[in-house]
Order: structure tokens, then C-alpha cells, then sequence
């Protein structure tokens, strides 16, 4: 009914993975993850994550598209990456060595189906420092991509961690711009509504800026719920 399948200390908090039945929902299983005290993803509610790689990847003419995903989670994203036709590698840059170290084990859902995809390489390391980076030694250095869909910050208004502030500032996005191939995609998801500041950011550097709502029922509250994704081409 109920299985804490991992728990350790981290420098953001405490880090939990676990399984359990949901009697409302006919003894449905689903997988949670905490950090900190706060519930911060579930195998239910996964509607956005996988409507940010779908909804970027819709916007690209690309035969053979290499996409890098800012934080792993429980790898819907990069998931729904690997599974569109037109993409041939996805790096993601996950900052918990804990959530890597499920996959591997497979501890979760989708351990198996992305660490057996030749296509797809788990990266531990920050997503942002790797960006903002000119060092010779950060894993996107000398590369390109086609997309970038990230997934870490509740919004680019309510961060995990403070240092991530700068990137979405127009310097960052400036060093973002640097990493993608013309025409390629940064998309962002969001638990908040769009924010004018940040939308400005983007149109500054980017051509072409809109926002899609991401409606889905989540059936662990029994109630309608909307994300939004950030699509800048």
C-alpha cells in the first residue's frame, strides 16, 4: 500500500522517493517525489512535463534533432522527446545525483526505457552553471541544439535555489541563444501564469515568444488544474 523506495540528504533538503496505492483511485499506483517537505512531482500529474518537449518539437523543421532537458524528474520529458520521430539524441542535466541513481536502478516508471536509449545520456551536474558557462570542461561546451526544454524552477519567478536568477535575465538568455542551432526552440514550464518581465527577456533575444496553456485534471486533488510553457524560436 505504501514504500518509501529512497530517501537521502541533500544540500536543497531532504530528497524522498516513494510508492504507494491510491484507494480513491482503485488502488492506482502512482510514484512521488519530495524535496524539502514539499511534494514535487507525481507519475499522475505528468500532462506538462510531456506537453514541454511535444509542443517545442511541434515547432521544429529538423530531420535529426538534438534536444537537452534541464532537469530530469521523473523522465516524462526527456521520454516524450526520445518518442517523437524526428529526434536522434536527448542530454538531460540533472542536479540530484539521487534522481539519476533511480533511473539507473530503476526505481521508477521510465529507469529502464531511458537508460537503455542509446540516444539518451544522464548528465549529473547544474543545468544552469553548464549554460552560463565558457569553460571548455561544461557538458554542453562546443555543442549546439535544436531544443532546450527545461523543468527545474516552479517559474522563472519562484526558483529553487537564488543562483538560478541570472539565467533568466537577458544575459543568460543570451548565453542560451549561444547553445541552440537557428531555428531551434527554448521552451520553459511553468506552474504560474506567464510574467511580463520574463516575457520581455525572451523577446529581446528571440524571435519569435508565446505561451500555451497546458490544462489536465489531476486526480489525486479530483480538481482541474493549468501549466503554462514558455515557447521562445
Amino acid at each position: 500500500m505504501f514504500e518509501e523506495l529512497d530517501y537521502r540528504k541533500t544540500e536543497l533538503g531532504e530528497l524522498i522517493l516513494r510508492r504507494r496505492a491510491v484507494l480513491s483511485l482503485d488502488g492506482a499506483e502512482v510514484y512521488e517525489v519530495k524535496l524539502d517537505g514539499e511534494f514535487l512531482m507525481s507519475s499522475l500529474v505528468k500532462d506538462a512535463e510531456i506537453a514541454l518537449a511535444t509542443e517545442a518539437l511541434r515547432l521544429i523543421e529538423c530531420a535529426e534533432c538534438d534536444v537537452l532537458v534541464g532537469g530530469l524528474g521523473l523522465g516524462y520529458t526527456a521520454q516524450a522527446a526520445l518518442d517523437a520521430q524526428n529526434v536522434r539524441s536527448v542530454m538531460v542535466i540533472e542536479y540530484l545525483e539521487g534522481v539519476i541513481d533511480w533511473h539507473r536502478r530503476c526505481l521508477v516508471p521510465l529507469g529502464q526505457s531511458l537508460t537503455e536509449d542509446a540516444r539518451c545520456a544522464l548528465i549529473l551536474g547544474d543545468f544552469f552553471e553548464a549554460i552560463m558557462s565558457r569553460s571548455v570542461n561544461s557538458p554542453v561546451a562546443g555543442r549546439r541544439f535544436h531544443a532546450i526544454l527545461l523543468d527545474i524552477d516552479h517559474s522563472p519567478q519562484c526558483l529553487l535555489q537564488p543562483s538560478h536568477a541570472g539565467f533568466y535575465k537577458r544575459e543568460g538568455l543570451e548565453r542560451l541563444v549561444d547553445r541552440l542551432h537557428a531555428g531551434g526552440v527554448f521552451a520553459v514550464w511553468s506552474a504560474d501564469p506567464p510574467e511580463e518581465g520574463f516575457l520581455n527577456g525572451l523577446r529581446s533575444v528571440f524571435a519569435d515568444v508565446q505561451v500555451r496553456e497546458c490544462a489536465f485534471h489531476n486526480p489525486l486533488l479530483n480538481e482541474d488544474d493549468v501549466n503554462y510553457i514558455y515557447l521562445a524560436k
